[in-house]
């Protein structure tokens, strides 16, 4: 087996990036995303996109500043299924830390559901320590199209940045 090596960069999600990052998840999440890129203009969010030479995302995701003070909030971590396991979520959610850093803050959060054991397994791999859960919900399209509360329990996570 022989090993392909592409290098990746890493800004800020863009408007026209959508079209490219329907792998992420349903119309409806899509415009989610959008929605957060608006609330990006005015500073209180950073969504990130990383990129292979083709400069189209395959792996994106959200910092909040709003949601716990005193820290950066990742979500809607995603990354193009093909290409999971290959390093690519390590490569957004380091970027999105030295984006909290950048901001002269010491901490990241994030929340994983109980049901994704691989990002709970990553996110602990990269220092994040549980520290509490919690229930959630939204709304969510299904493959029928049919728009449903989804309700899950998440695992509430920290990381003391340095």
């Amino acid at each position: 087996m022989s090993a392909v090596v592409v290098s990746l960069s890493v800004r800020d999600l863009t408007q026209e990036d959508l079209q490219w990052c329907s792998w992420s998840g349903s119309a409806l999440h899509l415009t989610q995303v959008a929605r957060e890129l608006k609330r990006s203009r005015s500073g209180v969010v950073d969504y990130l996109a990383v990129c292979p030479p083709s400069d189209r995302p395959v792996a994106i995701g959200g910092v909040d500043y709003e949601v716990s003070p005193g820290a950066g909030t990742l979500w809607q971590l995603a990354v193009l299924p093909a290409l999971q396991s290959c390093g690519i979520g390590t490569v957004l959610i380091h970027a999105a830390e030295q984006r909290i850093i950048a901001r002269g803050l010491q901490r990241a959060e994030l929340s994983v559901e109980e049901s994704n054991p691989r990002a709970r397994a990553l996110y602990e791999r990269l220092g994040y320590v549980a520290h509490g859960r919690k229930p959630a919900a939204w709304d969510a399209e299904g493959p029928d199209g049919v728009i449903r509360r989804y309700e899950t329990v998440c695992t509430l996570m920290g990381k003391t940045l340095t």
